[in-house]
């Protein structure tokens, strides 16, 4: 008989803004073609999944409470399902309350743990302790964890000791290399580059992701005082988690502009064809995050054939091959000076490189399409689902 899966997550389409979006997207995509997978999502109402919206008379409450109550009516309806697989502390909760409701195991996704980052108490206050407390329940409690690398593996064992570690099992994110791709003229009339008034004779270093803390955009802006003049940098980097952070990066981001030329900052969510266009252009992708589980955007840059220059943190050294498809920088919290002096560096010397850098992006792209398929990583997943049931 045909397992039926209750996939539970805060982010789907056409509301999708992080990795965790990306990877329950693609999943659930690949799944279907071996299990039938009810999609239990939040948000706007939309025709292919069950939404569900918080208590009305939580309104103006911190979120992390309307997110919970939210989860309690997701459990609900989770019910007919054989297996129950959530993503993020968001839907945490969900999962394990469906699990004890129904008596079906719960699976769980650790796409990033709340103790690693504690900047998010900035972002959502008191709520920061209560996500943490539903994180750790969801963990502790869940029938199987995956991990989306090794890294965070290790992560998810040492930070809840509680776990057996048996119930870990490393399954890595993946990347579409159908969607994800070389264009063949990233500067076409109608192109964003063309748009922005890109230089197509002078390089470019490009950013893709949101303003947060964990991306580490404030250390980016602060190595390129440091990148060589020819360089131009392609900012595509928005919705900052707090106008805090927001004020930062606008302030920072002035202060590189007058000190030199060639900064365009992309405030708005580009589609995908735009961003495509941009990383195929790019000589170098930077990913200067503090934290990383395993970093979605990078295999998305690789499968673009652009080499990469990132942290070497969490799962990202998992993606990228130092010397290989790009070059990896330590990262010391007590010492962000000299990261981004690291980071200025690495991106420097592949510009300075062209032939080194292009041999990077072929091996990138090779990497992406040879070992994160969705398809396979469906499979490893469904045996997760078949492990618990045993």
């Amino acid at each position: 008989m045909r397992m039926r899966v209750a996939m539970m997550t805060r982010e789907y389409p056409p509301e999708v803004y992080g990795g965790a979006g990306v990877h329950v997207t693609e999943l659930v995509r690949h799944l279907g073609a071996l299990a039938t997978v009810d999609v239990h999502c939040m948000g706007a109402e939309r025709p292919t999944a069950t939404v569900y919206q918080p208590d009305p008379g939580l309104a103006g409450a911190n979120a992390a409470i309307t997110t919970l109550s939210a989860d309690l009516r997701m459990a609900v309806g989770a019910a007919g399902a054989d297996v129950v697989h959530s993503h993020t502390w968001y839907t945490g909760l969900a999962g394990h309350l469906a699990a004890q409701l129904h008596g079906v195991p719960h699976i769980l996704t650790a796409h990033s743990l709340e103790p690693m980052r504690p900047w998010k108490a900035e972002q959502l206050g008191g709520g920061y302790r209560v996500s943490s407390w539903a994180e750790r329940n969801a963990v502790e409690y869940a029938d199987a964890v995956i991990a989306v690398s090794s890294g965070m593996a290790a992560d998810v064992c040492s930070t809840y000791p509680r776990l057996d570690p048996d119930r870990v099992h490393v399954v890595r994110n993946g990347i579409d290399t159908e969607s994800w791709y070389p264009v063949d003229d990233p500067y076409g009339p109608d192109s964003t580059l063309t748009a922005l008034g890109i230089d197509p004779d002078r390089p470019i270093v490009a950013f893709v992701g949101r303003i947060t803390r964990q991306k580490g955009v404030a250390h980016l802006v602060a190595a390129a005082h440091h990148f060589d003049p020819s360089i131009q940098l392609v900012l595509c980097a928005g919705a900052p988690d707090t106008p805090e952070i927001g004020a930062e990066i606008e302030s920072s981001v002035a202060a590189l502009s007058s000190a030199r030329a060639g900064v365009h900052w992309v405030r708005d969510m580009l589609p995908l064809p735009r961003i495509r266009e941009i990383l195929t252009a790019a000589s170098v992708f930077v990913c200067p995050s503090v934290y990383e589980p395993l970093g979605i955007v990078n295999l998305e840059a690789m499968a673009c054939q652009t080499a990469v220059v990132a942290s070497a943190v969490g799962g990202i050294p998992e993606v990228v091959r130092d010397t290989v498809t790009g070059l990896l920088v330590p990262y010391d919290p007590a010492d962000t000076a000299a990261f981004e002096r690291g980071l200025a560096d690495a991106v420097n010397a592949v510009v300075a490189d062209p032939a080194t850098g292009a041999a990077m992006g072929k091996a990138g792209r090779d990497r992406a399409a040879a070992e994160f398929s969705w398809a396979t990583i469906a499979e490893q997943t469904l045996e997760v689902y078949r492990s618990t049931l045993r």
